[in-house]
């Protein structure tokens, strides 16, 4: 088989990573790739928003399947275009992507619905938006943008004050461009933060392990938002009984309510999950695999993941038994300085080791010129680290191939995962 993969990133390598492991497998496309996918498979530096063009390299190169990873695309439509080609894909629809593509769409959806989330208000007029944050006490409050961006569009604000400011940004100064123009304001839950990654046909669903992933650029959860500078996974604060709360409140209502709605959904539903002290509740959806997240949990899936997206694909989720490695993975991102803001590429790495079964470095914002990788991006590489035992000693693999990785302005948090291991 042929197979195609849009994306550049970390997830994009993990994926790529993980399907090159099906034996039926005979070449792997990525569109653009980076240094290290380019090990594993075909790189080529087309534009992923361009459908007629992937059509084009669709039927040039024979492909027999197409992954999807970062959002924009699912977003766009890709599915859609691909579909009215009879190019088989994995992913949602653009209908059913308005599940990232749009928090008031959500919102809604959840409000409708009973799904468990924060109390919320939408405005598309900065004066309201303003206005009604000045009706509230002064406490912690959340402010989204309503559209894409990044990753970096939800802003936890401490008080009035930085809610006011983000509000500002969002909507006057458009630092996130439209996604901003219209905007969610929601309480501010409390708790620990998991990831949840179903893989669905639309009726029939599967789980993978769920994990949880570090968004602020600095140790003890400071700093600005980022991307995720790291992940682990299984993690241990979704105990048992509050996974199978998580699948009765959220995972199945969502899919009920997105049949309710005549909305045709396949591929990853990623439930980004607050455990507050009433139990499991929505921070947000997302249509595609997280990053960092799916560098730890593809790690642990012994199942084969092209065999599971075909099932999507073909409505044969139902028929799926899938394995589940019982070991733990920790994976620490290492980034450009001066990241999530400004920061320089361009800069050598050096001291990357060898792929082994419990030790992969997954790239993301690196590109190779004249024999040498360099970075090409803010968050530049991660390094996975798997262990039979326990998280420690996970996390600890992690950190001691990491320490061997070079590049100029290089940073990471050092407390991955950390508090997570005596639990």
């Amino acid at each position: 088989m042929n197979i195609l993969v849009i994306g550049g990133g970390g997830r994009e390598h993990t994926i790529a990573w993980k399907i090159r492991q099906n034996p039926d497998v005979k070449n792997i496309y990525c569109i653009p790739g980076n240094a290290g996918i380019a090990t594993i498979a075909e790189c080529h530096n087309l534009n992923a928003g361009d459908f007629p063009t992937l059509a084009a390299f669709v039927e040039e190169k024979n492909i027999d399947f197409t992954i999807v990873g970062p959002e924009q695309p699912l977003v766009n439509g890709i599915v859609d275009f691909f579909r009215s080609r009879n190019y088989p894909i994995f992913g949602p629809n653009q209908e059913a992507a308005q599940m990232e593509g749009s928090k008031i769409f959500s919102k809604r959806l959840m409000a409708k619905y009973g799904i468990p989330t924060a109390a919320f208000a939408e405005f598309d007029d900065p004066a309201a938006a303003i206005g009604y944050l000045k009706s509230l006490p002064n406490q912690p409050i959340v402010v989204k943008a309503d559209g894409l961006a990044a990753g970096k569009g939800s802003v936890v604000c401490k008080d009035t004050e930085g809610a006011l400011t983000a509000v500002d940004e969002m909507m006057n100064q458009r630092i996130f461009d439209l996604a901003g123009s219209k905007i969610v304001i929601e309480e501010c839950m409390t708790g620990e933060e998991v990831s949840l990654f179903i893989l669905t046909d639309g009726s029939d669903y599967v789980a993978l392990t769920p994990a949880q992933d570090f968004k602020r650029a600095l140790d003890n959860d400071l700093g600005k938002n980022t991307g995720g500078m790291g992940s682990y996974s299984p993690t241990p604060f979704l105990t048992d009984e509050l996974r199978r709360e998580s699948i009765r409140k959220v995972v199945e209502p969502t899919l009920s309510a997105l049949q309710s709605e005549g909305i045709d959904y396949t591929g990853v539903l990623y439930c980004g999950l607050m455990l507050t002290p009433n139990g499991p509740s929505v921070i947000e959806y997302n249509c595609r695999f997280g990053d960092p997240e799916t560098q730890v949990v593809l790690p642990l899936l012994n199942s084969d993941l092209l065999e599971i997206a075909q099932a999507v694909e073909r409505r044969e989720v139902g028929k799926l038994k899938i394995d589940i490695n019982p070991g733990h993975a920790a994976s620490v991102v290492m980034a450009s300085g001066g990241y999530p803001e400004k920061y320089e590429t361009g800069k050598t790495i050096t001291g990357l080791p060898e792929n082994r079964d419990d030790l992969i470095v997954f790239h993301a914002g690196t590109k190779l010129i004249d024999d040498q990788i360099v970075t090409s991006g803010g968050r530049v590489l991660a390094v996975t680290a798997l262990s039979r035992h326990n998280l420690k000693a996970a996390t600890e693999k992690a950190y001691e191939a990491l320490a061997d990785i070079k590049f100029e302005d290089a940073h990471f948090r050092t407390d991955i995962a950390r508090r997570a291991w005596h639990i």
